[in-house]
């Protein structure tokens, strides 16, 4: 068997045909994505922001070490979670009347 036969061999076949260029699009367009995704990243605006900037904004910001995971913790385990009122909310069609 010659290579010619056996290429028009593979070429008759539908996987061959259209696998095999749908696998090559599919690995290059990843690639070729990573890199526009890599831009994107790189050049994305990335600022930081100062507590004197976001008091002129109207916010008020913690110190870092004001805010830590225990503290908020043991504020949620001070917090009443066994006696609470269910309040239904109006919905759209009804009248607002309290």
């Amino acid at each position: 068997m010659s290579f010619r036969e056996i290429f028009k061999k593979i070429k008759k076949n539908k996987n061959f045909m259209y696998g095999v260029p749908f696998l090559i699009l599919m690995v290059a367009g990843s690639f070729g994505l990573q890199k526009f995704s890599e831009l994107r990243y790189k050049y994305s605006r990335q600022q930081t922001v100062t507590p004197e900037e976001m008091e002129l904004v109207g916010v008020s910001m913690k110190k870092p070490e004001d805010v830590t995971i225990e503290r908020e913790f043991e504020k949620i385990k001070k917090l009443d979670i066994e006696n609470w009122e269910n309040i239904r909310g109006p919905r759209p069609w009804e009248e607002n009347v309290d």
